[in-house]
């Protein structure tokens, strides 16, 4: 199904011209694409289909508006951040600019919310001055009362001559007193009739004021008790909390709105059922949000006006705080709410009261700093700008500059025009593409040394055997690993007829060309002697075969000319190439050399050991000989010989020739060593001697690890069959 849509998409994008889309964003915007078109067809049906298909293209289009925007700002901001310049320019605004932007957010935050708590704090000192002064009158008239009923025990009322109760109406409407003796009320003259309705509260023993619930509305009120000559006397005021009260409160301030937390029930203040019975009903908005009518279904209280902005950055505060009250009748608290609604002027205005003649000019050397601030931040983005481009212009010379090497121009120089470490960066690129022509001429002629190097070893592997040697009665495989890239390990098998196999394994001295060449000399020089040595027992069978015919005497002297036995014996053929690499190279070099003759008719094994390794014969029952007969390295000394050595294979027996290569690798545990080599060809004996072999390399590449390849490793095996 994917290779159907993909098709699709490459027929319709080659009709544009264009490259088929890769990402799956850019799939899924063009299949929306494609999906939008078909339904904006489709909506000209009639029918079920076609309402179907004007309802669905509406959201296909908000997906497809969705994915484009997102891939159109993913290629703009690819293309805009391309350049060193744009990036370092928006790295300046997200290192410099965004944190004068949170820390601006975090200051108008807690100037916002100390205004509110400012006003709140205008708002409740208001309350708490009329309660003290509230407090202090009722104090007074709670002295004057006992005093006078001290005085004259059987009055029936007291008056209070000490203010003119009547004439306060105007300041605090609605102002209401009771006095109590022992428990009874005492009339008071000139006291509004509401006052009957005052009661003395059980919890309340010395002294009160604050604002109290009392049948549903709120009031200031105060409450003092006086024992004198054995009787105690209660003198209670109260002003309600009605719109007079809260415009006196809310005057200069904006507007205040009182909001009970509790069901003030049918009842409320006089103001407030009169403005109940006329219908009429004021709002109070918060935050644009309509809080509703503050009528005596409510019990809101509202007083003063909305503030009205005289200057730019008068922006409305609207602040909410809860305020304890009591319980007149239980002593329990209540809390109700005061909403503040005014701005940074009024609040300014408040707080430098005692100094407004200097407010102005405080206000406007505030302005003044903020402008100051702006401009040195304008200032010092310039200045970063400025900055960025002189990096900016050296990166983008450097970028022209990699361009023209690129093209092959290595004249090319940037020009320096300051002094500073870009400038020494550019001075450096000029250095670096100045040598980096020569450096370009030792590469080719690495290149040409290593096209040497790879023939050399190609030629190399050719003298190795191509396959796998075999006699019907041997088996015989043989792996070599350089550990560079040519070897100077040896090892060989020649056939001699059908019954016999020479097998020859060696190392020279040192590694690399120099040994590699000496092993192609050693391989050629073995060579030669054995098929010398063939040749002339061929030729010896000739002469025997002519001397018969011709009599019997001449047939026993040819007898006597054994050519062939003397060049098959590998310690006669170690004595000859001792004597050609002692004369046909320098002193220090030499090789180590084991050469061995396999007979089939008699399983027998003969061989000379020139220094090499001495091979290893497992034999079937696990027992281990080692064929270390022989003499020393070939080449070192001349005129040496070599003795020879035999054995008897037989069936199952398995012949392990190495090279040091393969038991001196180290790591932390030791040396890899004979025995473990041993124990891995026994372990996998019966299996084909490729897959033995294998088996030892990969046991060598664990021992050997992450660590280079020592030396150069070769390993030949033969097994009697």
């Amino acid at each position: 199904m994917a290779s159907v849509f993909s098709s699709i998409e490459a027929r319709i994008y080659r009709v544009f011209d264009r490259q088929p889309p890769q990402g799956r964003l850019h799939r899924a915007a063009f299949w929306l694409l494609i999906v939008y078109l078909v339904l904006c067809a489709t909506g000209f049906l009639p029918g079920i289909i076609g309402g179907f298909s004007r309802g669905l293209r509406g959201w296909v289009l908000f997906a497809l508006a969705i994915i484009s925007l997102w891939l159109g700002a993913r290629g703009l901001s690819r293309n805009m951040l391309w350049k060193v310049r744009n990036r370092l320019i928006v790295t300046y605004l997200l290192m410099a600019l965004a944190p004068i932007v949170l820390f601006t957010i975090l200051a108008l935050a807690a100037a916002y919310v100390f205004s509110g708590e400012f006003a709140i704090f205008a708002v409740t000192s208001e309350m708490h001055r009329e309660l003290a002064h509230l407090e202090a009158e009722n104090q007074a008239f709670a002295i004057h009362v006992s005093h006078v009923l001290d005085d004259n025990p059987g009055i029936r009322s007291v008056s209070l001559p000490e203010r003119n109760i009547q004439g306060r109406d105007h300041i605090e409407p609605g102002l209401e007193m009771a006095a109590f003796r022992d428990g009874k009320r005492v009339p008071l003259d000139g006291v509004a009739n509401g006052a009957q309705t005052l009661e003395s509260p059980a919890w309340a023993s010395n002294g009160f004021s604050g604002i109290v619930v009392d049948k549903g509305s709120l009031y200031l009120r105060a409450f003092h008790s006086i024992s004198s000559g054995g009787h105690e006397t209660v003198v209670i005021t109260s002003v309600p909390l009605s719109k007079e009260s809260a415009d006196q409160i809310a005057t200069g301030l904006g507007m205040v709105t009182v909001l009970p937390f509790f069901d003030l029930g049918e009842e409320g203040t006089g103001s407030d059922r009169a403005t109940a019975s006329s219908g009429k009903r004021s709002g109070f908005k918060f935050n644009g949000e309509d809080l509703g009518d503050t009528g005596p279904a409510t019990g809101r209280v509202t007083g003063g006006k909305p503030p009205r902005a005289e200057h730019f950055y008068d922006i409305a505060i609207d602040f909410f705080a809860p305020l304890s009250t009591t319980d007149w009748h239980t002593g329990q608290p209540h809390f109700i709410g005061i909403l503040v609604n005014s701005e940074p002027t009024l609040l300014y205005r408040r707080l430098v009261i005692t100094s407004l003649k200097g407010q102005s000019i405080f206000q406007t050397l505030l302005i003044g700093l903020a402008i100051f601030f702006g401009m040195l931040e304008l200032v010092a983005f310039i200045m970063a700008v400025r900055l960025n481009r002189t990096i900016t212009q050296s990166v983008h010379d450097l970028y022209e500059a990699t361009r023209e090497v690129d093209r092959g121009n290595f004249s090319h120089r940037i020009p320096v025009r300051r002094k500073d470490q870009l400038a020494a960066l550019s001075g450096s690129f000029n250095s670096m593409t100045s040598s980096l022509e020569g450096l370009l001429q030792e590469q080719r002629e690495k290149e040409r040394l290593q096209n040497e190097l790879d023939i050399a070893q190609e030629v190399q592997a050719n003298l190795f055997p191509r396959d796998d040697v075999s006699l019907p009665s041997l088996e015989l495989h043989g792996i070599c690993r350089p550990a560079r890239t040519v070897s100077g390990d040896y090892y060989d098998f020649l056939l001699f007829g059908k019954s016999g196999v020479g097998l020859a394994l060696g190392d020279i001295s040192g590694k690399g060309i120099s040994a590699a060449l000496l092993m192609a000399t050693l391989h050629s020089a073995v060579r030669a002697y054995r098929f010398a040595g063939e040749e002339l027992v061929h030729e010896g069978v000739r002469a025997l075969h002519a001397a018969q015919a011709s009599s019997l005497d001449g047939a026993k002297g040819v007898e006597e000319i054994d050519c062939g036995e003397w060049f098959e014996s590998p310690g006669k053929i170690l004595a000859l190439l001792n004597r050609h690499l002692y004369r046909s190279t320098q002193p220090e070099k030499y090789a180590t050399l084991f050469l061995a003759h396999y007979q089939s008719e008699s399983s027998r094994l003969t061989y000379s050991n020139g220094g090499q390794l001495p091979p290893l014969l497992l034999r079937r029952d696990d027992s281990v000989v080692r064929l270390d007969r022989g003499g020393t390295v070939v080449g070192l000394i001349d005129g040496m010989t070599y003795e020879e050595g035999s054995v008897q294979m037989k069936h199952g027996d398995i012949l392990v020739a190495y090279s040091d290569g393969v038991t001196e690798p180290e790591n932390d545990f030791g040396d890899f060593g004979e025995d473990r080599l041993i124990e891995i060809v026994r372990r996998n004996r019966y299996l084909p001697l490729p897959v033995i072999c294998e088996q030892v390399m990969q046991a060598l590449r664990d021992w050997i690890g992450a660590q280079e390849q020592p030396d150069d490793i070769t390993l030949v095996l033969a097994r009697q069959v």
